[in-house]
């Protein structure tokens, strides 16, 4: 594999986490994948063959409902990984997972993660840490979808956007973050109109352009940051839990 192409790969931080020799046997499995945005890359239900790492792609899981409708609950970028879950236990996707941003993204056969989670200690603590730390995404999300206000929450997504598409414009309909947001396209259309006359962001032609990245922070609740400190220190989990601190954190 080239040398430019190994380290492209290795940009996913979960990758990047694996020891030498796992990393070594997993590279000639990787195989680059090209999805635009919106497509589907499996459906809840559906049987996961694959475990896909982002490189600069954003996936978002999306929980559906009976009657078609879906709400997200979490997302992933180069941070992490889908179809871990599967690795360790069920092969079946609890969500429908959905491109949210194009960009670079790599997957592998999921029987060879599967093997080596079966005989890595390492690999089982470094997928055991992303789990746990991906569930509080989810559990902040749903928190965020009840109780905080349209602004607050495309607030919240565009910041996190932001950081993965490292400045870059997002390609966002409204139609679109509607969608993944649960929400009616109105309430979503004047959330991002009170933005952009707050001179926030810009929006034109389904471009999303952050202007004032303090003043987004300050218009999003509390779930952005909150997730985010998280995410920066899942890779890293304490040897031990702490025992008789049991005071968390202040709200």
């Amino acid at each position: 594999m080239p040398q430019s192409r190994r380290k492209a790969i290795h940009s996913n931080q979960i990758l990047g986490a694996f020891v030498p020799e796992f990393r070594r046997r997993i590279d000639r499995y990787l195989e680059p994948v090209n999805l635009s945005l919106g497509a589907v890359v499996c459906e809840a239900g559906g049987l996961l063959r694959h475990v896909y790492f982002p490189q600069g792609c954003v996936l978002s899981l999306l929980t559906v409902m009976k009657d078609g409708s879906a709400i997200e609950t979490a997302s992933i970028g180069r941070e992490g990984a889908f179809g871990l879950f599967a690795a360790m236990y069920s092969r079946v996707s609890f969500d429908r997972c959905i491109v949210q941003l194009e960009g670079p993204l790599v997957r592998c056969p999921i029987e060879i993660v599967k093997t080596e989670f079966g005989v890595s200690e390492h690999l089982r603590n470094l997928f055991v840490s992303y789990s746990e730390t991906l569930l509080s995404q989810v559990q902040q999300t749903v928190a965020c979808n009840a109780l905080h206000s349209t602004e607050q929450r495309i607030s919240r997504l565009l910041l996190m956007m932001h950081d993965r598409a490292e400045g870059e414009p997002l390609t966002y309909t409204h139609e679109f973050l509607a969608h993944i947001m649960g929400a009616n396209r109105k309430s979503v259309t004047l959330a991002a109109q009170s933005l952009q006359a707050a001179g926030l962001i810009s929006y034109r032609r389904g471009l999303v352009q952050v202007l004032d990245r303090a003043g987004l922070e300050k218009a999003a609740c509390e779930c952005y940051a909150i997730v985010k400190e998280r995410f920066e220190a899942f890779i890293c989990p304490p040897s031990t839990a702490a025992v008789g601190d049991t005071t968390g954190r202040r709200n």
